[in-house]
C-alpha cells in the first residue's frame, strides 16, 4: 500500500455479495444504494449496505457501463444490443428509450462505458474489436458524445477505449485503453467539450497475469482510480503512480459511494466488495436527489 496509506483506510475489503459471472457497471444512488450489472448473465442488480443483492431486471443485452443523466434517469451501455438506453428515474425499469444506436447512419459496435458531464452531455466508449469484421460498421474504435438534444459527435479514436472519467474541473476526460498498449489517455477539452489535444496520462503496462485498464473514477482532489492488472491503480493528479489497491478478486470497475462518498465499491468478477477511503470521490455524474 506504499503511497496509499494516507488515502486508504487500513483493513481488508469487505465482500458484500458473491455468486455472479462477471460484475460491472457500479453506480451509487443518492438514496443510499448501489446499482451494478452481471454482464455475462445480462442481469441488473441493486444492493443496500447490509442487505442482500436484489435482481431488478434480466435480459439487459449484456448491459455494462452505467451512469445517471442530469435528470436522474439511468443510462446503460447495452453492449450486446449495440446501443445506449435510458430508464425512468422512478427505479421501476418497466420501459426504456434508445439514447443512441448509430453514428452518421452506422450502427455502434459495442458500447462499453459512459460518463455524464455537467452540461448533460454523455460521453461513451465504443470499442469494435469484439464485433466480427463483417458486422463492424464503425472503425476504428472511438469515444463519442451525445448532447442533450440527441446529436452525436466523434471525440477521438482509440485502439480499445474502455473506462471514462472526468477531472474535477471537467477540462480533462480520462480514457482507459485496454488492448494493445495499456495506458490512460488524457483528452483536454475546450469550453464546448471538444478535444483540444491528447496525451498519455499513465502507463499501465504490467507483468500481472490478471486485469487490464478498465473502469475509472476520480476523487475530489483529482486522484485517478483505475482498475487494472493486479488490482486498482491509483495515480496522483500529475500521473504519478501511488500504488495498487489489492482486493480478493481483481475488479473490472469501481465507484465512490456512501453518504460521505468515502466508500469504494468494487465490481470484481464473481463478487462485489467495499473499502473505506479518507478522501471523498466524485460520483461520475451530476444527478442529485431532489435536484439538490
Amino acid at each position: 500500500m506504499n503511497g496509499l496509506s494516507q488515502i486508504v483506510e487500513q483493513g481488508e475489503a469487505e465482500r458484500l455479495a458473491t455468486g455472479f459471472v462477471f460484475t460491472e457497471g457500479p453506480l451509487y444512488h443518492p438514496d443510499g444504494f448501489y446499482y451494478y450489472v452481471d454482464v455475462r448473465a445480462s442481469r441488473f442488480y441493486r444492493i443496500k449496505p447490509g442487505g442482500a443483492a436484489e435482481l431488478l431486471r434480466e435480459n439487459t443485452g449484456e448491459g455494462n457501463g452505467t451512469t445517471f443523466d442530469i435528470e436522474g434517469r439511468l443510462v446503460l451501455c447495452e453492449g450486446g444490443n449495440r446501443r445506449l438506453t435510458r430508464w425512468p428515474a422512478d427505479g421501476k425499469f418497466g420501459s426504456s428509450e434508445v439514447v443512441v444506436d448509430r453514428f452518421e447512419g452506422k450502427r455502434l459496435s459495442r458500447p462499453n462505458d459512459l460518463v455524464c458531464k455537467s452540461d448533460g452531455s454523455i460521453y461513451f466508449t465504443n470499442p469494435g474489436s469484439r464485433i466480427p469484421l463483417p458486422e463492424r460498421e464503425l472503425d476504428p474504435s472511438a469515444v463519442y458524445r451525445v448532447k442533450p438534444d440527441g446529436s452525436v459527435s466523434h471525440v477521438a479514436d482509440f485502439e480499445y477505449p474502455n473506462g471514462l472519467a472526468f477531472s474535477p474541473d471537467e477540462r480533462v476526460l480520462y480514457v482507459a485503453n485496454t488492448r494493445q498498449a495499456m495506458y490512460i489517455h488524457a483528452i483536454e477539452l475546450d469550453s464546448d467539450g471538444n478535444m483540444l489535444r491528447r496525451r498519455i496520462f499513465a502507463d499501465m503496462s504490467s507483468d500481472e497475469k490478471e486485469g487490464v485498464p478498465d473502469g475509472m473514477k476520480v476523487d475530489v482532489e483529482g486522484r485517478v482510480y483505475c482498475t487494472g492488472p493486479g488490482g486498482t491503480w491509483v495515480f496522483a493528479p500529475g500521473g504519478e503512480k501511488l500504488g495498487v489497491i489489492r482486493t480478493p478478486e481483481v475488479p473490472a470497475n469501481l465507484c465512490f459511494g456512501g453518504p460521505d462518498m468515502k466508500t469504494l465499491f468494487f465490481t470484481a468478477r464473481t463478487s462485489i466488495y467495499s473499502l473505506r477511503v479518507t478522501v471523498p470521490g466524485l460520483p461520475g455524474h451530476w444527478y442529485r436527489r431532489n435536484g439538490g
